[in-house]
């Protein structure tokens, strides 16, 4: 039985150095929303880009009534602008996807139906992932742990190309952070997620922007941005290394009696790198846990908004 069904539709993408993709991603998107015969909007966040994807969604928004489009001051990020994208939408139900047309336009209807079932939010989940190695196994680890620490138990990946209920941004209405996770905000209004497979194409335009690094800071945003776990490892290991240190001063304590001699150097210089270098790790992270109090203390906004096309 079908318990929850959409009445409108709204469609975030995320824009950054996509001019060449968007009139093609807007040609895709129309016949699959009009079969639909939903009331729909497709929103542009044009996140700072260098090239002309901002006079290319004024032309879009000048050409198509149902095209809206957002430029913001400057490049924020990839979960800023589709926050943003979230609170400027309209309609009953949010399907955000990427600017590259590796989503399929044609896999929104599946996504509507398993919200049919009375899940608040849908990832689409790629059969097969189109990108290189490190950057699959990368991605991989990044959504598993941030699934992990949402205590997300029905979905084990989440993607960026996913459908929610418009209501859930009530959670978050008046978070202020740049550092966001749109999934993690997401967790704080429902527990009811779910997922399908989609066949995620190979990207036709452009180059990704993702490389290891930035994949990298993500994971360490997801740690020490939503989650108190890396505290509570660094408190087991030095639990485990108080306990580690007095069974060897037992045994310090032991040779010395029995054999009247301690041991020697290298056994004392690797005890104190053991314990030297655990102390770092644990200053490091409580670094990284005071960097991000330091960044919500400034109340820094998580975007701003320069233009936005006019309303019709």
């Amino acid at each position: 039985m079908k318990d929850y069904l959409p009445h409108s539709l709204s469609i975030v993408v995320p824009v950054y150095n996509a001019e060449d993709s968007l009139p093609l991603l807007v040609n895709r998107l129309q016949p699959v929303l009009d079969s639909l015969r939903l009331p729909y909007e497709i929103i542009f966040i044009n996140d700072g880009s260098h090239d002309s994807s901002w006079e290319v969604i004024l032309e879009l928004a000048n050409d198509y009534s149902f095209v809206r489009g957002i430029n913001l001051m400057r490049n924020y990020g990839q979960h800023n602008a589709i926050l943003c994208g979230i609170r400027a939408a309209h309609h009953e139900v949010i399907i955000t996807m990427d600017d590259d047309l590796q989503h399929p336009p044609e896999e929104i209807p599946n996504f509507l139906n398993k919200l049919a079932e009375g899940y608040d939010v849908v990832y689409g989940i790629p059969r097969k992932l189109p990108h290189v190695w490190w950057r699959n196994f990368t991605s991989l680890i990044a959504k598993r742990l941030l699934s992990m620490i949402i205590g997300l138990k029905t979905v084990r990946e989440i993607g960026s190309y996913r459908a929610l209920r418009t209501d859930l941004r009530r959670a978050f209405e008046n978070y202020r952070n740049p550092g966001i996770i749109v999934d993690a905000l997401l967790a704080w209004g429902t527990t009811r997620f779910a997922s399908i497979p989609v066949d995620e194409a190979p990207r036709e335009q452009g180059v990704s922007n993702y490389n290891f690094f930035k994949l990298l800071s993500l994971v360490f945003l997801i740690l020490t941005g939503y989650s108190t776990m890396p505290l509570r490892v660094a408190s087991l290991l030095g639990f485990g290394l108080t306990a580690f240190g007095l069974v060897t001063f037992f045994y310090v304590l032991f040779v010395s009696i029995t054999q009247g001699s301690l041991p020697g150097f290298p056994f004392l210089a690797s005890v104190i790198l053991l314990f030297s270098g655990t102390q770092l790790f644990a200053l490091g992270i409580f670094g990284e846990y005071l960097a991000r109090i330091f960044d919500r203390s400034m109340d820094r906004p998580a975007y701003m908004i320069d233009t936005e096309t006019p309303s019709r």
